[in-house]
């Protein structure tokens, strides 16, 4: 009896710790499902609006910190581990805006959507991380979802586009199996350096000063919501196993195509919302065990 009771806070902790994170990730992808509104809301090219949400990410973020007095235990706890989230941020940022210009909102969400097989495939390979027989099966369905989107909207003129969302995609699953397997690894600066890192770059490539005076506040509103999605993500990564978080998060690919809808107009097709069905329906079972 005794060691049943001493054990069951640690359990309780457990489930709590787990609950949290599937809060904080299906906020994030929630929050992220608006990227492509943003990106292809606006006339501005591609750089201009890495630059400009970057700055208002890194700015957002260092403030938060700044607010919670935890910058310096941020600097203080800032690793190997975080160094390599940094990039893997930058990376995928670095592709994932311009792959919204190159291609539509459906394509890059629901090449996104392959994330939980890249994760599980990195997870197992890395730290032998098998994911559950539930999140294995659900996974397999997310994929025939994929199968059904990719039925009708893929297509040649799109392939640059589709290329960065499936390297954008590669380093956010790496980003999860790196919380997974250091989940003391900080969150907030890797996020807000991340957004630092490729500033250089925009510079360099394009003209993000030419931004026109009314479309800067939106991209400013972008960076605060980007800012808002990695520290979710990365916070809810290091509570649950990387299959798992990838799965959650693909619960932007059926919303991103309705704001598409609503906001740019822009029409999902059929295969798109019964592709997306599917998904979201594949990430509500993988947590039914749960409840």
């Amino acid at each position: 009896m005794h060691k049943q009771c001493k054990g069951h806070p640690v359990t309780l902790i457990n489930t709590n710790q787990r609950k949290a994170g599937i809060v904080l990730v299906v906020a994030s992808a929630i929050v992220f499902s608006s990227a492509g509104v943003f990106t292809n809301g606006v006339s501005t090219d591609a750089w201009g609006v890495i630059f400009w949400r970057g700055v208002a990410a890194a700015a957002f973020t260092l403030i938060y910190l700044v607010l919670r007095g935890a910058l310096l235990a941020e600097i203080r706890a800032f690793n190997k581990p975080a160094f390599f989230v940094t990039l893997m941020m930058a990376a995928g940022t670095a592709a994932f805006i311009p792959a919204f210009k190159l291609s539509s909102v459906a394509n890059v969400a629901l090449i996104y959507a392959t994330a939980p097989f890249i994760a599980a495939g990195l997870s197992w390979i890395f730290i032998k991380e098998l994911p559950t027989t539930r999140v294995i099966f659900a996974s397999l369905a997310a994929l025939g979802g994929v199968f059904v989107i990719v039925s009708a909207s893929f297509g040649g003129s799109q392939l640059t586009g589709d290329f960065l969302a499936l390297f954008m995609t590669l380093m956010m699953s790496g980003i999860m199996v790196v919380y997974r397997k250091f989940p003391s690894t900080t969150a907030a600066l890797p996020a807000a350096l991340s957004s630092i890192v490729v500033l250089p770059f925009a510079l360099a490539y394009g003209d993000p000063f030419a931004v026109q005076s009314h479309e800067l506040p939106i991209l400013i509103a972008f960076g605060l919501v980007f800012a808002v999605a990695s520290v979710t993500l990365t916070e809810g990564a290091r509570r649950l196993p990387s299959a798992e978080t990838a799965l959650l998060s693909t619960l932007e690919m059926p919303l991103a195509p309705v704001l598409a809808f609503l906001v740019l107009s822009e029409v999902p097709t059929s295969p798109a919302i019964i592709g997306g069905s599917i998904i979201f329906l594949a990430v509500v079972w993988s947590q039914k065990r749960n409840a």
